[in-house]
């Protein structure tokens, strides 16, 4: 059986953001997200909590979001991962969306196979293994589980169609992201059309459950100019003399834990998005409890981990 040992660390400038959704209620380069560490144990309530956010309150609990599914605890970007979530008691998850060669988005976060599959031996001739030349039903072979833990063996990667229906079972929300779209020409519009076939362009879900997200900001232009009334997010850190520039097209500025400080918080909270809504701050990936307390500090929107209930313990 194949077998791969999962990341010892998460490494700490990783993916991810989103919840500017969640106004009304409350993905990554290949340097981004971390990976997801393996062989922990969960602590986490199956009480699903919302942070509440009144407009005198003083102090409010960050909106926490898994980061490719609670990826500490199972699979990144599967299935279980997502499930595995839900059982802890959070709404949002967050994923990385991909072509095939044959035009399917598929739910994976690196550009190539290798780390999360067992691709290498099932097409030990197709180095470098890239997403983009492989069919969705070659994709649909490969075991994305064995390499963390043996009792995932058999996970596949999922269709973008079949990670929608399972969190739409759940009843959960997803922060989106669209993972190097400069080597994918049209997956804005492909990621719209099957979102909006699955019925997730719909009132409810654009207001409440939907946010999308790229480090490439022609991409969330893209979907902003597709999809005016989608949320939308830019990954990064933009200087604060270009901030005015980011909020005519996004709603949320999503950067690294490590590049922030209150100030700069501070800076974006002070500027209205693209819907006239003062923009929002969700950072990534914070995975340990000091730095999930000094970025609710910081007064960020929300937090993005592969650790959820670690975060939720420290910030709630």
């Amino acid at each position: 059986m194949y077998a791969r040992t999962a990341t010892a660390a998460v490494a700490a400038a990783a993916l991810v953001g989103a919840g500017a959704l969640l106004m009304s209620t409350a993905g990554t380069q290949s340097t981004g997200m971390g990976t997801a560490t393996a062989g922990h144990t969960s602590t986490g309530m199956s009480i699903r909590t919302v942070s509440a956010r009144t407009p005198d309150a003083k102090t409010v609990a960050p909106v926490v979001l898994a980061h490719r599914g609670a990826s500490a605890y199972a699979p990144e970007n599967t299935l279980a991962a997502v499930d595995k979530a839900d059982a802890l008691g959070f709404d949002w998850v967050e994923n990385d969306v991909q072509f095939t060669k044959d035009g399917v988005l598929v739910v994976v976060h690196d550009t190539d196979l290798k780390r999360t599959t067992d691709v290498e031996e099932v097409f030990p001739d197709r180095a470098p293994w890239a997403v983009k030349d492989f069919t969705a039903a070659e994709i649909a072979r490969l075991d994305a589980g064995s390499w963390f833990g043996p009792q995932f063996a058999g996970t596949r990667v999922p269709t973008l169609k079949q990670y929608l229906d399972r969190i739409e079972r759940n009843h959960q929300k997803l922060l989106l992201e669209i993972k190097s779209p400069q080597i994918y020409p049209g997956i804005e519009k492909e990621t719209l059309r099957v979102l909006s076939r699955k019925g997730w362009l719909d009132r409810d879900h654009v207001k409440n459950r939907l946010v999308i997200q790229s480090f490439g900001a022609d991409s969330v232009k893209k979907v902003h100019q597709q999809r005016p009334d989608v949320t939308t997010g830019f990954l990064g850190t933009p200087a604060v003399a270009d901030l005015p520039s980011y909020a005519a097209f996004t709603d949320q500025i999503n950067p690294s834990y490590t590049s922030i400080s209150a100030d700069y918080v501070t800076a974006v909270h002070a500027l209205k998005g693209a819907h006239g809504k003062k923009l929002r701050v969700n950072t990534w990936t914070v995975n340990d409890a000091a730095t999930a307390a000094k970025v609710a500090g910081f007064g960020v929107d929300g937090i993005i981990t592969n650790t959820p209930d670690v975060v939720r313990e420290a910030t709630g």
